[in-house]
């Protein structure tokens, strides 16, 4: 990608490494640069501040702070926050509760890859 095209920054949050890979790994395929891995919501939030990426997923049960508390404590600062969720099946009133407080989307483990790059193109409007 060269000249003035921007490469979108992507956080991805899971207390899980294998996850954090494989997120990682998925995005990095497709173009994007991940600038950030956080292990739990507390440190998706310093994360995020530091790093203010153009997109993050979001795990939503984790240890010390879970991601709907860090979603609560992100979009606060920044409205703009662009989060998906990442959950278990059988989250749904969690999942209700993250879109209330500013997540923008959420995809259900086991994901298909398309769908997570399908759902973070449209939230960044990429014609990919």
């Amino acid at each position: 990608m060269e000249g003035d095209e921007q490469v979108p920054t992507v956080l991805v949050v899971d207390d899980t490494l294998f996850m954090r890979v494989a997120i990682s790994n998925m995005f990095t395929e497709w173009g994007y640069e991940v600038v950030g891995k956080a292990v739990n919501g507390k440190e998706a939030v310093a994360m995020y501040r530091a790093l203010q990426p153009d997109l993050v997923t979001m795990d939503v049960t984790m240890p010390v702070m879970n991601g709907i508390a860090a979603v609560k404590k992100i979009i606060p600062e920044f409205p703009d926050a662009k989060i998906i969720m990442i959950t278990a099946l059988g989250q749904q009133k969690l999942i209700v509760e993250a879109i209330e407080s500013g997540a923008k989307d959420f995809i259900t483990k086991p994901f298909e890859p398309e769908k997570l790059k399908a759902v973070a193109d449209q939230l960044l409007g990429q014609n990919c």
